[in-house]
């Protein structure tokens, strides 16, 4: 049965799974109504006491909604930070942290980092098995976007041919990120630093005309200004790499006239080769690692939160199905004259339970149906807040874990309803009729 289960899809699983955590309150729902037809009389009892259902579907719907949310939000937030990181195949910088470097290099956090050298740069580009190897220089910026210095390699790396333009080719022109404030075939002046603390006439006379913007890459990259990396050492003074009379931008640099970069990306000609260069720039002097190795550390790293949100999520709904179970005892009062009536005319016991289940199936169904709704449109809220703010983009849609949360929570809200059902039956019936 294991080997069987193994072998089906992940999408079949899944399906399967849903439909095991609401099979048993369909079941019981099921053996309640079997020959009976309580609806008519239930769809009545919902209009005479609209107010009231509405609340109670409200108090569903809205518990239901929060632990679809975190969950959505969590899986998001996972996703897109990763997705953010797919085109870094291998960084090498100077020795250090590596998380710095990546939220430096891939998510454009500013960050002081040492230099990987000229000459530690040419063996770099120059090794066995590289296709290219870009410089990534920041820090400077332009309205809160960040300049980076690269390479025209990396621009179609990272984003793939322009949506506008064309990639820059003297060390004056830029390319702007889908989002970048600046329009194709307008100027700016970078400023030295990010955020309050930047000087914005550090650079003033030095300036980057805009010859194309990117596609849009889901990252923070989108809201950045690509330089040449030429460009960046020149507005700083230095040298730019080549020799004086080469007008030239891109590799290959003059190692002995290269200023540094804060961090390398490297793209191997093969994606086995990733592996053979990790291992060589591993080294006293250099630091090469994998980021998505580094970011599903993290991952790793934050599994207590993503434990916490989904406990909190079941605690949740634990409370959540404690409160139904509450809510219906007390709409049963509420509706206890009118089941005595039935009783008294003549109805079976048993047409009675059927009338009280049915009636809080219905409440109970309406508050999942709309608790998903609330979780998604809660989830895509929170990610448009989470993009503004990070610039990587997160998408929480619905997936299988809200499936399973909600089938559960409707098959066990449905099986205790039968309860307050039994309570309904069991209550006095002089005692309802004189109410």
């Amino acid at each position: 049965m294991a080997e069987l289960w193994a072998a089906l899809p992940n999408a079949a699983q899944d399906l399967l799974l849903a439909l095991a955590l609401v099979a048993p309150g369909l079941l019981a729902g099921a053996l309640v109504l079997r020959g009976l037809r309580p609806l008519p009389l239930v769809g009545a009892m919902l209009r005479r006491f609209a107010f009231v259902n509405a609340l109670f579907v409200a108090l569903i719907a809205v518990s239901v909604g929060l632990g679809v949310g975190l969950l959505a939000q969590e899986r998001g937030l996972r996703q897109g930070s990763a997705r953010a990181a797919e085109k870094f195949d291998l960084i090498v910088a100077a020795p250090g942290s590596e998380v710095t470097v990546m939220l430096a290099a891939v998510y454009l956090q500013p960050s002081d980092m040492a230099l990987v050298t000229g000459p530690q740069y040419a063996e770099i580009a120059g090794a066995e098995g590289v296709a290219f190897a870009a410089p990534i220089a920041f820090g400077d910026s332009f309205q809160g976007a960040p300049v980076v210095g690269t390479t025209a390699d990396f621009v179609t790396h990272l984003a793939g041919p322009l949506a506008e333009g064309r990639v820059f080719a003297t060390s004056e022109e830029a390319v702007a990120g889908a989002f970048a404030p600046v329009a194709v075939g307008g100027s700016f002046t970078p400023a030295h630093g990010h955020g309050p603390m930047a000087e914005g006439d550090a650079h003033e006379g030095s300036a980057y005309t805009v010859t194309g913007r990117m596609a849009p890459t889901g990252s923070p990259w989108d809201r950045a200004l690509l330089v040449p990396v030429e460009g960046v050492w020149e507005v700083h003074g230095l040298a730019n790499g080549h020799a004086p009379d080469d007008l030239r931008i891109g590799p290959p640099f003059v190692p002995e006239m290269m200023p540094g970069t804060p961090a390398v990306l490297v793209h191997a000609a093969e994606l086995w080769g990733n592996y053979a260069l990790k291992s060589r720039f591993t080294r006293s002097d250099l630091m090469a690692f994998f980021p998505g190795t580094v970011l599903s550390q993290l991952h790793g790293l934050m599994r207590d939160v993503r434990s916490a949100m989904s406990l909190m999520a079941v605690l949740t709904q634990v409370l959540v199905t404690l409160s139904v179970l509450i809510g219906l005892m007390i709409l049963v009062r509420l509706i206890a004259r009118s089941l005595a009536l039935l009783r008294a005319i003549g109805a079976p016991l048993r047409f009675v339970f059927a009338v009280v289940w049915a009636y809080s199936a219905a409440l109970i169904l309406s508050g999942a149906g709309l608790g998903l709704a609330l979780g998604w449109g809660a989830a895509r809220a929170i990610s448009a807040a989470v993009t503004a703010r990070t610039d990587v983009l997160v998408t929480a849609n619905l997936g299988w874990p809200e499936a399973h949360l909600v089938a559960g929570f409707i098959s066990l809200t449905l099986f205790m309803a039968l309860l307050p059902a039994w309570l309904a039956v069991r209550r006095p019936l002089l005692t309802d009729l004189r109410t």
